[in-house]
């Protein structure tokens, strides 16, 4: 069975409702990112740095996968699919994706400050000051941060490196080092590059690219997937 590696940014999960750093111009509620989403933010207003992330987690408990998500559940019928995300919602695994990486962390897991290898499920929406790990240190978001390193990178490489196929979808490549990924991609595997911005990119060999958002060019790139690489 051939595999499909598929790479998922923000725009996949904004037509879930969504919303997007880029799209509020970087802006939350007044709070540029960088005050809430970086470890010196942690430091200066951790209670702001909890209040933005349970309401992104609020927010994303009210939202259901799109037909983007679906299409990529239905190609599990017919290839391995191995899907690399930039997005920290749970919509892929909602949308019944198997095998999904997370590249920025998880909105609904939280980590305890002493110990990175302590993760925790958060129940319902809320994070909040006093939440220990079992070590006894304050649980902040799990999630990678602005300046942080991204731990999950080598095996985000490991697998785009193992891909028949491969599909970016929802992202226009400006975010690194996400977007280093298609660098390690054989120019002899077929590309297929889906949004409504399209990025430049170096080389067009094996390239098929759909000027669209991802829950409408997706369903053409299964369809075009289906009737030449089955």
């Amino acid at each position: 069975m051939k595999k499909i590696v598929v790479l998922t940014g923000a725009g996949i999960s904004a037509e879930s409702g969504l919303k997007t750093f880029r799209d509020s111009g970087g802006l939350w509620e007044g709070h540029d990112v960088m005050e809430v989403a970086t470890p010196e933010a942690w430091q200066r207003d951790r209670a702001l740095v909890l209040e933005f992330y349970n309401q992104r987690r609020k927010q994303a408990l009210s939202v259901k996968p799109n037909d983007g998500h679906l299409v990529l559940t239905e190609l599990q019928n017919h290839f391995q699919v191995s899907i690399v995300t930039q997005n920290v919602d749970n919509l892929h695994e909602q949308a019944g994706s198997k095998q999904v990486l997370h590249l920025h962390g998880q909105l609904n897991k939280s980590r305890s400050t002493l110990d990175p290898s302590l993760v925790y499920d958060i129940e319902g929406w809320e994070l909040k000051e006093g939440d220990k790990c079992e070590k006894g240190s304050q649980l902040r978001p799990h999630i990678v941060w602005f300046g942080e390193a991204v731990p999950m990178m080598e095996p985000a490489i490991i697998e785009a490196t193992s891909a028949d196929i491969f599909i970016v979808a929802g992202t226009s490549l400006v975010v690194y080092p996400a977007a280093g990924l298609l660098d390690f991609i054989s120019p002899s595997v077929p590309k297929y590059i889906v949004d409504p911005k399209l990025p430049e990119v170096r080389s067009t060999e094996n390239m098929f690219l759909y000027e669209e958002e991802a829950s409408t060019g997706l369903q053409k790139v299964m369809k075009h997937i289906i009737q030449n690489h089955l």
